[in-house]
């Protein structure tokens, strides 16, 4: 029995295709099809079927994957620990996060890291959509919640908390009374993300408030159409603070109801549930860390 088959067919179904498989692998493609090829003819079963634009596995293939992909990913994050304790760090470290997150603090960390480790390489994609840490084989999701996390078979590591606060252009403030309690809100036009049912505030003496918020002026998931609304003077959006401080900075926004808290977002972490973290993810969460308590 030829183990690398078994390899090579999980890394097949792990990159979506033999093109991408076999760019992971850094072999021909020629090789790649050849070894599952080889791996059916063994177990005379038919694994994958294959059409012009997608891979499906058959019922043999998906119990073989189901079995051996978590040994074949044991391994490697066994060789993949062991290089770290050598100082290390390579490969490709495949990341997902909300545009809101991504887009503003994890650009620092990459470039820290590539110029520390020129045999890393890391992909980022900056998404609107919550992203299926398993279905797309990321190494790391971000992920930003104001209440509870949903429940998932992936472990969860606790980052830190992002200031929001309320924001509207002049232009707005100029046509509408500024709110100065949280209870103005529900006279004026807002901007909402769409998962949003009321806005949560806390006073300075602790006080909770919970503000609904059933008929926005804009409801969107993407932190950037809302701040686009905003700037136009379209409403009073919620929106982090890292995001908003260049447009406040330059006049283009203000800041509302200063001495309220907004509820912040919480940044968890998400990784596979595996017994040994890649040294690439563990460097690259340290480093996401750090940067994050040196900033005031």
């Amino acid at each position: 029995m030829n183990w690398d088959d078994f390899d090579i067919f999980c890394h097949v179904i792990d990159q979506g295709g033999f093109t991408a498989a076999a760019r992971a692998l850094d072999r021909p493609k020629s090789s790649v099809s050849a070894a599952v090829a080889r791996l059916e003819s063994s177990l005379n079963a038919r694994l994958l079927e294959r059409t012009t634009r997608r891979l499906r596995l058959t019922e043999a293939g998906e119990s073989i994957y189901r079995e051996m992909s978590p040994a074949f990913s044991h391994l490697r994050d066994v060789v993949g620990e062991t290089i770290a304790k050598g100082m290390s760090v390579s490969g490709t470290l495949r990341i997902a996060a909300p545009y809101e997150f991504g887009a503003h603090h994890l650009g620092a960390v990459a470039c820290a890291m590539l110029a520390d480790y020129p045999n890393l390489e890391i992909d980022i994609d900056v998404e609107y959509a919550p992203v299926n840490l398993f279905d797309q084989r990321y190494d790391l999701v971000f992920m930003m919640v104001e209440r509870d996390l949903p429940l998932s078979s992936a472990i969860a590591r606790r980052m830190f908390s992002l200031e929001r606060g309320l924001y509207a252009a002049p232009a707005f403030l100029e046509e509408y009374p500024e709110p100065q309690v949280p209870a103005d809100l529900s006279a004026l036009p807002l901007l909402t993300a769409s998962s949003d049912t009321a806005w949560d505030f806390t006073d300075a003496a602790g006080e909770a408030t919970a503000i609904p918020v059933s008929t926005p002026r804009l409801r969107s998931s993407n932190a950037g159409v809302r701040r686009q609304a905003a700037l136009a003077g379209l409403g009073i959006a919620r929106i982090t603070a890292t995001y908003c401080e260049p447009d406040v900075q330059a006049g283009r926004l203000k800041r509302l109801l200063t001495d309220i808290e907004c509820a912040p977002l919480r940044v968890y972490a998400l990784l596979p549930a595996r017994r040994l973290m890649p040294a690439k993810v563990r460097v690259f969460l340290d480093t996401l860390e750090g940067m994050a308590r040196s900033r005031p």
